[in-house]
């Protein structure tokens, strides 16, 4: 085949094209730090570095909701902590006021007291995270109370009475990993339910009628609400732990997941220099080359 000035130098050009490009290609890797800048670099890395990247965002998604059940639950087990000691120190009460050398007076005095305990208990009641009520179900903005108006969950007449409780028993479900939902609140009607708030109500009562039949039958009460309240932290400590290892196995997964994603679609730094520094020396014989070959013209002949 007769080669011709022309085809040397069309194979000369389409090469120095091609060297340009693989130059480019080798720049954009060490400028980046990743093996495809495009699609079109190679598809299935492509993909692949999608479903991976999908997956790493999952994951993280999973943590902060994680991280927003923990908050609910720190608050939970904070606010019944201080439901136990206040309870407590009814049935504390409710034993002194037992003894019969107590006067009327004095037993007015420990009304006085148990009447602030049920305040403080109303006010763990309505405890807030985040702007929401945790004690409230799935009603965690507030509670309708029948004229469009959202109130709080426990609320108190202008006597201090308590005139309505959380009645909203739903469980807040928020998802921590792929298809496990878990529970971060506490079922108000465990804790704080309108039974408590009656008998708290009936020992003060008992206490300012000086009715020593009541003022024994409150230590009963105050037992059983105790227990109601170490039941309900019990269950919130079991969940807590199983959050523990939920959040254990979602920051495994984010270290995998990274890796997988970090070995598909990043450059292997070192390979690309070598490789840069290969093709700059092609690139600058191709030039050399291209040079000789092209013929000269009339003027060098001239010359």
């Amino acid at each position: 085949m007769r080669v011709t000035q022309g085809m040397l130098s069309n194979n000369m050009l389409r090469n120095l094209s091609q060297s340009y490009d693989n130059l480019g290609k080798y720049m954009d890797q060490l400028s980046t730090g990743k093996k495809v800048n495009r699609p079109s670099d190679d598809p299935v890395v492509a993909m692949k570095g999608m479903n991976y990247r999908t997956q790493v965002t999952e994951v993280e998604q999973y943590q902060r909701n994680s991280s927003e059940v923990h908050n609910w639950m720190d608050n939970s087990d904070s606010a019944l902590d201080k439901a136990t000691q206040a309870l407590q120190r009814l049935r504390e009460l409710a034993v002194q006021a037992s003894n019969g050398a107590y006067e009327e007076s004095q037993r007015e005095n420990i009304a006085a007291e148990v009447d602030q305990l049920k305040k403080h208990l109303v006010e763990i009641a309505n405890t807030k995270v985040n702007n929401k009520f945790i004690f409230n179900g799935t009603a965690t903005t507030g509670t309708d109370d029948g004229a469009g108006n959202l109130v709080e969950p426990v609320t108190l007449d202008p006597n201090g009475t308590v005139v309505t409780v959380s009645t909203n028993t739903d469980p807040v479900l928020i998802e921590v990993a792929n298809g496990v939902k878990l529970g971060a609140n506490v079922d108000p009607n465990t804790v704080f339910s309108s039974d408590l708030f009656a008998d708290i109500e009936a020992f003060s009562d008992a206490l300012k009628t000086n009715s020593q039949d009541l003022i024994g039958q409150s230590i009963e009460n105050m037992d059983t609400h105790i227990e109601g309240v170490v039941n309900a932290r019990a269950d919130l400590g079991a969940r807590m732990n199983r959050l523990d290892l939920i959040e254990d196995r979602l920051s495994s997964q984010l270290i995998s997941a990274t890796q997988m994603m970090s070995d598909n679609e990043d450059a292997d730094m070192e390979k690309v220099i070598m490789d840069l520094t290969t093709q700059e020396s092609i690139h600058r014989a191709a030039l050399g080359a291209g040079a000789r070959v092209i013929q000269p013209s009339l003027l060098d002949f001239l010359r």
